[in-house]
């Protein structure tokens, strides 16, 4: 009994100890330079418009940037923090530029 009472106050905390994720990517995500992009499934509206499909992970996305973005050609990495919150990364040289914080845009009616 000893034996399985202190397995399951170890898996316990365990679970209590994993990081919690938000449910998933997808929604509409503002940036602190009045920039706005749309995640649904595969399918991403970049901040300028121009919508395609990228790599879609339920806590990440990743896309090139395609002609008609300031980013043109460069590899976008996107990566949830939480409910509210992502880290938008440019990969640069392969590795990961300086995070921007962005959040889910508030709703308005």
């Amino acid at each position: 009994w000893f034996m399985l009472r202190t397995f399951i106050v170890a898996v316990f905390v365990l679970v209590l100890a994993s990081p919690a994720f938000a449910d998933a990517i997808d929604g509409d995500w503002c940036g602190d330079k009045g920039l706005h992009l749309t995640i649904k499934g595969p399918d991403i509206t970049t901040p300028y418009g121009v919508t395609l499909k990228g790599n879609y992970h339920r806590h990440e996305f990743a896309y090139i940037a395609p002609a008609g973005d300031a980013d043109a050609g460069q590899q976008i990495y996107l990566k949830l923090l939480s409910e509210e919150y992502m880290n938008f990364y440019r990969l640069k040289g392969g590795a990961l530029g300086e995070a921007e914080l962005w959040r889910r845009c508030e709703v308005t009616s």
